[in-house]
């Protein structure tokens, strides 16, 4: 097929990627905006709307393989494809850290938390702008944006590490908070996961332009906190 057509092709896979993000990043701050606020109703209705995410990502793939199947790409448009079909697995999973953290929003019914958790707010709103970012990096093939962007995850890390002590130190104190405590401590996790996988997102961005895949925070990895859970969970 003439070159235009997988031009525009890969133009929609990426135009669908950026519309598969921006409803993860909705969806994720509409998450901890319901457990804050501990308003069930829009909890509920950010675990229907992960089937639409869902959706959308599953048709993402299945455009992928009908482009691959149809298009005759060259070797650097390959790429763009695997990229995007990667790409779309970690949004989905990003997506179910939203409904992850709706359900712990039902768990803990309407009464409010325990103890105010801003920090909770802060990891969400990190991490969805890096997840924008390199949403951004992917689009306009900016390796030094990709490469530089897991740094920042850092940041996110540390506020979990910062939940951590501050939810044990409530159980210590009083422990029949242990069963609240717990579950706000899956809701910080899934925010420090969600981060985690803005770098996957990264990596595939060098590939993309590269060719080369290799890990962004080999440096993390080989020396992770001992207050965090495994990132392979």
């Amino acid at each position: 097929m003439p070159r235009e057509t997988l031009d525009r092709k890969l133009r929609q896979l990426q135009d669908d990627v950026l519309i598969l993000g921006s409803m993860v990043q909705q969806a994720i701050k509409a998450a901890v905006a319901a457990l804050q606020a501990r308003d069930l109703a829009a909890a509920r209705r950010i675990i229907e709307g992960d089937m639409e995410i869902n959706r959308r990502r599953f048709q993402l793939e299945r455009d992928c393989l009908i482009c691959l199947a149809t298009q005759s790409p060259m070797a650097g448009d390959v790429r763009v494809v695997a990229a995007v079909l990667e790409i779309s697995t970690d949004l989905e999973r990003m997506g179910d850290y939203a409904k992850g953290i709706s359900r712990v929003s039902l768990m803990l019914g309407p009464k409010p938390l325990f103890r105010p958790l801003p920090e909770i707010e802060q990891m969400a709103d990190k991490g969805c702008e890096l997840l924008r970012r390199a949403l951004d990096a992917f689009v306009q093939r900016d390796v030094a944006a990709a490469r530089e962007i897991p740094s920042e995850d850092d940041q996110v890390d540390a506020l979990y590490n910062l939940v951590y002590r501050q939810l044990l130190d409530a159980i210590i104190a009083d422990p029949t908070v242990m069963d609240e405590a717990t579950n706000l401590l899956w809701v910080a996790h899934d925010l420090e996961r969600f981060s985690d996988r803005v770098t996957n997102i990264c990596e595939r961005t060098v590939f993309t332009v590269t060719g080369e895949m290799r890990e962004l925070d080999v440096d993390d990895q080989d020396q992770p906190s001992p207050e965090r859970t495994s990132k392979d969970s």
